[in-house]
This record gives structure tokens, C-alpha cells and sequence, in this order.
């Protein structure tokens, strides 16, 4: 959740009014928001760095305020003022509406070399601009509160802001190689290229955090002007030509991305100063309808329609009731994006409705809660596998495909695993479809723990099953491994026999009993494995597990395992 600091003079100034720090703090609640700490410069310095490096520093009192991580209209002082003015009805929400300027159009021309770095990219031209110093700073703020959140760190979006009066349209986005780049970037006295700039830059603690975005790219993405200044070489700098300041009075704003729809309706919300004028190809407005008793249902008020739509408006959700008196038409501003569903809605009713004020009530349907069946026996399994000696772990339900296929001599098209459509890392490629790697990976990284290790997990698995809904399903499993410097296999069989004997399974075929049968599997030495096979059905595997298998997992001693799905056992 984003953190936005305010100075409360300021704060208080713009909202026309002073507040008690407890009133305040329950405006905020009333709003949705959070007072998360009233602190200051000085006090925030001597808590990182301690008071003698705190001397000097403002004693100005801030407020930090949390604010939901997709009301990105309210990530500055401007926005946050606009919104709770509206909410307490001082203003009216304001209306947004694309200008056409008197002069002459600017254009952003994109050339077909961006294609495979950053291929998006859209302008606005903002006029007629009065900064003061507290103005600029939230300005400048808002950009990098955008920047670490919608725009992912840069990496989705990239924002620059310069002052077009110093240059000269229209302006070009295209990709150059480092080496033909060469520009005076922002606070620097001379002119570097690309490439040397990469390497200053892997020094300075607020760049080099975005460096790995096109730091192995062919190409640069690069902005310049008619004149052939550079404006900026996203997502890293921004050139010191067209830098902006407090007299800056016309801005140029360039919005660079690998995603689509953030680039285009990144409307840099938020400024009332500032963005009285929006320049972007869309600001649509769009009108959804919401029925006043599924409102009143889902928040459990009694309401009219009148009276929820009041409450809508205060939200900077202009609504009004239409058709038969119980139709809602919610208008849609594009500073709300967060609004994507009637939920959306309904939610926004509720705060403006006042969640202590909806009145506690007791179910009209009797219930008893009981634990789910699987759980508990899970639960009950756990305390006894702990009571027969054995340590238990909780390991990761994503692994490599190497964890769940190669290292256990399967072919990954055999497992019938779910993969992961954009891994982030090749540690964590597929859902496992065993617990086995992870316990052994578990003993790997505690080779030094005094022997013998015993451990145990029970969790799920997930295996494909065209049959469900999801294609998937998941599997209650139990493993169990014993390494030492003998095999174990008798450990492990005896720890079977205990668990069938809590499971109230008796030996053999007859009454629903367990066997195990001689068995093979490309995990285990050969003819050191058996299944189990319970109620009629195989419910898993132990054994002896084969010297490649200990191999690739880094081990250096023999080890036994178990593993059964204890589903059937319900």
C-alpha cells in the first residue's frame, strides 16, 4: 500500500480548514485512507541516520497517509485535497475534457526500432503552468510515486517530464546503439554516451535499481527534438537540455512502456494544479448501472436509490437513479481506475455509507462450523508423524521442472504438471506434483544437522485433470524421508504400519486393508521398492532411492522415502 507525505499545513490550507490530529485521523477512516504516522524531517533522519545527522533538517510536521494501491489519483497533496473535498461536499468532482490548443499540435513520431525494446509511447502538452516551490515538489513526487507503482518500477512505464519552451517539435522515439547516443544528461556538466552513462550509473543509488531494464539491449530507446536534442533515453535519464523548473510554464510529457494500456491511460493523476488540462488521445468517461437493492443487499443497509446515489457522488462517482426508481447510472471518471466490476462500486457505498455505521446483525441462517475433514485429519497425521520422531517442513508448492522430472529419471510430459506461463525464475517453473524434492532439497541445504535427518511434509499436490473445472486438481500428500548412513528402508516401512495403524487400516487384503507389492520406479534402486496399495486402490510408493537420484539433489548418503495421498483415507 503506497505512503504519501504531506506537509499538514499544507494539507490543511488547501482543505480550508485545521483538524485535531484525532479528527483528521477519522476523516481519513471515513474516507478509506489510513493516518499511518504523524512524524517530521528531522524526526525521520534521526530515527535512519541518528540527531547529528538530523541537525538542520525541517521540523515541518508530516502527515503519512496509506492509501489503497489502486486510487492512483490520490498519490499527491492536490489529489488526496480534490478527493476528500468532494467527499465532504465542498466541490463538485471536476470534469475532464480533451483541449485542442490555439497554436500548433505537437506530435511524437514512433519509429519501428522501438518495436522490440519499448514499443509504446504517447504525449501530452501541459499550458500555462504556475509553479511554486511546493507545487513543483509534488509534481515531481507524484511522477516517482507512479513510476515504483503503476508503472512497476519503470518497467511497464516510463514517465518524462521536460520544458517545452527549450525545445522544438515534432519530436521523434526511436532506438539507436549505445555507442551513437551521446547527451548531457540530468544534474551532469558535460556529455556522455549511452554506454558510459551505464556504467556510471551502476554507482548511483537511485539509477541503477532500473538499468536492467535495456542494459543488455542491441538498441537504446532515445526521444529527440526537430533539432536533434535529446529529451531523454528512457527508462534510465532524462537530458539536462529540457529540464524542468519552478518557472518552467509549458511542460512536454512523454510516456514510454512495454504495456499497452498503461502507457496510453496513464493519466498522471492527481495534480489539481496541473491537470486541469489533459492532453491524452482518450479521457473517456464511461457510465455503468448498479441496481440500489443489490447495494443495500451487499453492504446490508436499507437505503433509497436517492440516498445511494448521494453517497456514489461523494466518491467522485457522479450518479444518478433512472428507469423503474431502483436503477443506479454510475458515471465513470478516468482518474477511477479502479473501478472495474459493480463490487467496485458497492464498496465505495459502503465507505461513503460509513462502515460503523452499518448495524451488526445476526445470520438468518443457523449454522455450526465444523473443520474440514481433510484438514483435520492432515492436522491429526502431523502431531503423530512429529510423536514418531520425525521433524516436519513446509517447502514451496512451485518448483523447476528439473526438481519434479530429471532429477527423479521422469520425463516431464510423464507428470502431467502445471506449468507456469511467465516464470520468473527457473526455480519456480511448475506446480510439483510430488513433495519428494522438496524434502530432499530440505535435507541438502542441512548435510550438516547431526544424523540421522528424518523429515516429513504433508500438503498438496497439483497434478492436470481435464475432468475439473480448472483443469487441474489438488492432492493431499504425505512424505516422508529418512537419511542416514544406512538405507533405513525398515524405519520407514515401520512408519508406514504406525500410519495405516492411526488410519485404522489393518494389514492385508480383506476388510478394506493395506498390502505393499514389489514394485519399480525410476527414482528407486532396483528392487528396493514397493506400493502401497489400500481400499483396493494404490495410494503410493516406498523405497530405497537410487544413488543418481541422491546424486542430483547434492547428497552424499543413502535415503529412504515414503509417499502416499492420504485422500482416500477419508
Amino acid at each position: 500500500m503506497p505512503t504519501v507525505s504531506v506537509k499538514r499545513d499544507l494539507l490543511f490550507q488547501a482543505l480550508g480548514r485545521t483538524y485535531t490530529d484525532e479528527e483528521f485521523d477519522e476523516l481519513c477512516f471515513e474516507f478509506g485512507l489510513e493516518l499511518d504516522e504523524i512524524t517530521s524531517e528531522k524526526e525521520i533522519i534521526s530515527k535512519e541516520q541518528g540527531n547529528v545527522k538530523a541537525a538542520g533538517a525541517s521540523d515541518v510536521v508530516l502527515y503519512k497517509i496509506d492509501v489503497p494501491a489502486n486510487r492512483y489519483d490520490l498519490l499527491c497533496l492536490e489529489g488526496l485535497v480534490r478527493g476528500l473535498q468532494v467527499f465532504k461536499e465542498r466541490i463538485k468532482a471536476p470534469v475532464y475534457k480533451r483541449v485542442m490548443p490555439d497554436g500548433k499540435i505537437q506530435k511524437l513520431i514512433i519509429t519501428e526500432e522501438t518495436a522490440k525494446i519499448r514499443p509504446f509511447a504517447v504525449a501530452a502538452v501541459l499550458r500555462n503552468i504556475k509553479f511554486t516551490k511546493d507545487r513543483y515538489d509534488s509534481f515531481i513526487e507524484l511522477q516517482e510515486k507512479l513510476h515504483q507503482n503503476i508503472c512497476r518500477k519503470r518497467a511497464l512505464v516510463a514517465i518524462g517530464t521536460h520544458d517545452l519552451d527549450t525545445l522544438s517539435g515534432p519530436f521523434t522515439y526511436t532506438a539507436k546503439r549505445p555507442s551513437d547516443i551521446k547527451f548531457k544528461p540530468l544534474n551532469k556538466t558535460k556529455e556522455y554516451t549511452a554506454c558510459e552513462l551505464m556504467n556510471i550509473y551502476k554507482t548511483d543509488n537511485h539509477l541503477k535499481h532500473y538499468l536492467h531494464i535495456i542494459e543488455n539491449k542491441p538498441l537504446y530507446p532515445v526521444i529527440y527534438d526537430s533539432n536533434g536534442v535529446v529529451l531523454s533515453m528512457p527508462p534510465i535519464i532524462n537530458g539536462d537540455h529540457s529540464r524542468i523548473t519552478v518557472n518552467t510554464r509549458n511542460i512536454f510529457i512523454e510516456c514510454t512502456g512495454t504495456d499497452f494500456t498503461k502507457s496510453l491511460k496513464l493519466y498522471l493523476m492527481g495534480n489539481d494544479l496541473l491537470f486541469k488540462l489533459f492532453l491524452f488521445k482518450e479521457l473517456a468517461y464511461r457510465k455503468e448501472m448498479v441496481r440500489a437493492d443489490l447495494i443495500n443487499k451487499k453492504v446490508g443497509i436499507r437505503e433509497t436509490p436517492e440516498n445511494l446515489a448521494k453517497l456514489l457522488t461523494r466518491m467522485y462517482l457522479k450518479s444518478e437513479v433512472i428507469g423503474d426508481g431502483n436503477q443506479i447510472e454510475i458515471e465513470i471518471p478516468p482518474t477511477r481506475a479502479d473501478i472495474i466490476h459493480a463490487c467496485d462500486i458497492v464498496e465505495d457505498a459502503a465507505i461513503a455509507y460509513g462502515y460503523n455505521n452499518i448495524q451488526m446483525t445476526l445470520p438468518k441462517t443457523y449454522t455450526i462450523a465444523n473443520q474440514f475433514p481433510l484438514n483435520k485429519l492432515t492436522e491429526l497425521l502431523r502431531y503423530d508423524m512429529a510423536a514418531a520422531g520425525f521433524t516436519e517442513v513446509l517447502t514451496f508448492a512451485l518448483c523447476s521442472q528439473e526438481d519434479i522430472a530429471d532429477k527423479l529419471g521422469l520425463d516431464i510430459s510423464a507428470t502431467k504438471a502445471v506449468h507456469i506461463s511467465n516464470p520468473k525464475t527457473a526455480e519456480f517453473q511448475v506446480a510439483r506434483t510430488t513433495l519428494l524434492p522438496g524434502l530432499l532439497k530440505t535435507i541438502a541445504a542441512n548435510r550438516k544437522m547431526p544424523l540421522p535427518l528424518k523429515l516429513f511434509e504433508i500438503s498438496d499436490i497439483v497434478i492436470k485433470d481435464s475432468n475439473t473445472d480448472v483443469g487441474a486438481k489438488n492432492y493431499r500428500h504425505l512424505c516422508a524421508v529418512y537419511y542416514n548412513k544406512n538405507p533405513g528402508f525398515e524405519i520407514i516401512h515401520g512408519l508406514l504400519d504406525r500410519i495405516m495403524q492411526l488410519l485404522d487400516v489393518p494389514p492385508g487384503e480383506d476388510k478394506g486393508g493395506y498390502v505393499i507389492k514389489a514394485s519399480e520406479g525410476p527414482a528407486f534402486f532396483p528392487g528396493r521398492c514397493a506400493e502401497i496399495f489400500a481400499r483396493g486402490q494404490s495410494v503410493g510408493k516406498l523405497g530405497v532411492l537410487h544413488p543418481d537420484v541422491i546424486t542430483k539433489f547434492e547428497l552424499t548418503m543413502p535415503c529412504s522415502s515414503l509417499e502416499i495421498n492420504i485422500g482416500p483415507f477419508l
